[in-house]
């Protein structure tokens, strides 16, 4: 048998072990709406997750722009907001922000964060895995809109007891003041929540 018989098959068996050992990734996008405070995770052109998760409050915007991930951690702790737990962290700017879980699950679908995209730990497990499943290079994260209300959701306060002689406070300011002397109104309290 001659050589240049054996060339063909050759090169049509090494084409095809280079396919099948080598596994193919996916495009992986990952778009998350600001406006609406959503993530979809799509994988080439089919939309797999539509999760809530919070972005940056007021103040802390979370960056609009199409980034690529670079680094990831299982169990990341942030050394700027008190070591606050960021598991199933995924770092897209080289700033430190990143999607990960949050155990702060009831503030999800508000834009709370201190700039990360924060997730239920449950989705945060199952992005990572995929990311790690489908590679860094291979995935592409897109954020755009804006912050809605540019504030914390609002919070039922109670009303203040009426000041009467036979309050013990009557005479002394009200707790539940909501207004200046002037009239106008004092600013709502303000908190602070882990990254």
């Amino acid at each position: 048998m001659r050589f240049s018989n054996l060339i063909a098959p050759l090169t049509a068996a090494a084409v095809s072990l280079l396919t099948l050992g080598g596994a193919a990734h996916a495009e992986l996008l990952i778009q998350i709406d600001k406006s609406t405070q959503h993530m979809t995770v799509t994988v080439n052109g089919e939309q797999l997750y539509d999760w809530a998760v919070s972005t940056g409050g007021p103040g802390y915007d979370t960056p609009n722009g199409t980034f690529r991930p670079f680094r990831m951690e299982v169990d990341h702790y942030s050394e700027e907001y008190d070591n606050a737990p960021m598991p199933h962290s995924i770092f897209f700017t080289q700033t430190g922000v990143a999607m990960h879980g949050t155990y702060e699950q009831r503030h999800l679908g508000h834009a709370v964060s201190h700039g990360c995209v924060r997730l239920s730990l449950k989705n945060a497990a199952t992005l990572w895995a995929l990311v790690k499943r489908e590679k860094m290079a291979n995935t592409t994260v897109v954020l755009n809109g804006a912050i809605p209300d540019a504030g914390l959701p609002t919070v039922a306060r109670s009303e203040p007891l009426p000041l009467t002689p036979d309050n013990p406070s009557y005479g002394a300011p009200s707790p539940y003041q909501t207004r200046y002397d002037n009239g106008a109104r004092l600013p709502p309290p303000f908190f602070i929540f882990g990254r």
